[in-house]
């Protein structure tokens, strides 16, 4: 029995589980690997918490299935699947995460390595 809607800024609740946290709503796209093994498949996240995340993903999988995912902003993570259902799936992450990073735009601010800089304006090393 549901307690609560899943939206951008809403809080989730589920009689079953009392999950609590927050997810954000959005559309990105992560490498997925089943088991660990085997081939890497792309998905689309629809919705990440600092638990776990909804991605869409064509073939079905057993709940506590471990996988690894690869996702830009956040790098590499473990989890299991948590459910499966209608070409989706939820994935309980081990480690906690900072879901703001997903969103954070590519190769801007400080951790930009020095050497992935473009030359323009600077002189090379030798």
């Amino acid at each position: 029995m549901q307690v609560g809607t899943v939206g951008a800024d809403e809080i989730v609740g589920t009689v079953d589980n009392a999950r609590t946290r927050k997810r954000d709503s959005m559309f990105l796209s992560a490498q997925l690997r089943i088991g660990g093994e085997g081939p890497t498949h792309e998905v689309r996240v629809r919705n990440l918490s600092a638990g776990g995340l909804m991605a869409e993903l064509d073939c079905t999988v057993e709940p506590g299935t471990p996988v690894a995912l690869a996702m830009r902003g956040l790098g590499d993570m473990t989890g299991s699947v948590a459910w499966c259902t209608h070409g989706r799936l939820g994935i309980a992450l081990d480690r906690p995460i900072d879901p703001a990073r997903a969103r954070k735009p590519v190769g801007l601010g400080p951790s930009t390595p020095e050497f992935a800089k473009p030359l323009v304006g600077r002189t090379p090393r030798r």
